[in-house]
Parts: structure tokens; sequence; C-alpha cells
């Protein structure tokens, strides 16, 4: 299995780099619509990129051209418990609080904890997806009683 460690350098763009992946995003996003993305390279060569690649790089560029930093974490990766709780933006023993209820799964290697990454962004959608829930109650209720808000 992969550690993540050696893997998760952010890639954080510059203005000049957000102003050229604005463009980039702007050019192939309608471009990703059929199986594959063939683009043409200096020499005449042509590159032709499956769709799922094509749509991964219009939104790496996207993110890029809002100067966000970003990464790519394969899914199999797997994350000690500092990384994970980077990534919940939680503490590390908050984090290892849910790893022993069972809220996430996870493995031991030797006394350390280990979490593939999956599971934890399956954690993060059942969260987040909690949390829009019970916002959508707040504010029927408030609506219910008038509070206009």
């Amino acid at each position: 299995m992969n550690m993540m460690t050696a893997k998760t350098d952010a890639v954080v763009p510059t203005e000049a780099d957000a102003g050229l992946a604005k463009e980039a995003s702007r050019i192939l996003a309608p471009l990703v619509q059929g199986d594959e993305l063939r683009v043409h390279l200096d020499g005449g060569r042509d590159l032709v990129l499956p769709r799922a690649a094509a749509r991964l790089l219009v939104h790496l560029l996207t993110e890029m051209a809002d100067g966000n930093p970003v990464t790519l974490i394969p899914i199999h990766a797997v994350m000690t418990t500092q990384e994970a709780a980077d990534f919940l933006n939680v503490s590390r023993p908050f984090l290892v609080g849910l790893l022993e209820v069972g809220d996430i799964p996870h493995h031991k290697v030797g006394t350390h904890r280990r979490i593939r990454f999956q599971d934890v962004k399956d954690y993060k959608e059942r969260i987040d997806t909690a949390r829009a829930h019970t916002l959508d109650d707040l504010a029927a209720h408030s609506q219910e009683l008038g509070m206009g808000y």
C-alpha cells in the first residue's frame, strides 16, 4: 500500500500560473465531451487523453485558476493519523477518537494506526451530507417560526 507522505506535496499556483490555468480550463472544458481528448503538440504529435483524465485535468486547472493549492491523492493510498486529521481539518486526538469508536475503519502497523484515504473520504462525505440536512432542517424551522432568516 502506498503511504501518502512522499506524494502529497501541494502545488500552490502563482498568479501567472492561475492566469494560464484559467485560460486553459476555459478552452478545455467544452472539449471534454467525447470518449477522448486529442491535444496537438509541438512537433506534430497528438496526445490522446481518456475522457476521465481530461475531466480531472479541467478540474485541476479550475482549482489552480482560483488560486487554490492542489494535490492528487490515489484512492488506494494509506494515511497516517496526522494526514487524515489534516484532510478532515480536525485535531489528531479527535481523529483518534473517531477511529476508536469505529466511525472510520483503520488498521494497525505495529503500534501505528493507518487509514485508507477512501475511508476518510467516505467519512467526510457522510458528515458533509449530515450537516447539509441539519442546515436544511434549521432553515425550515426558522421559516415556520417566521424568524426571517
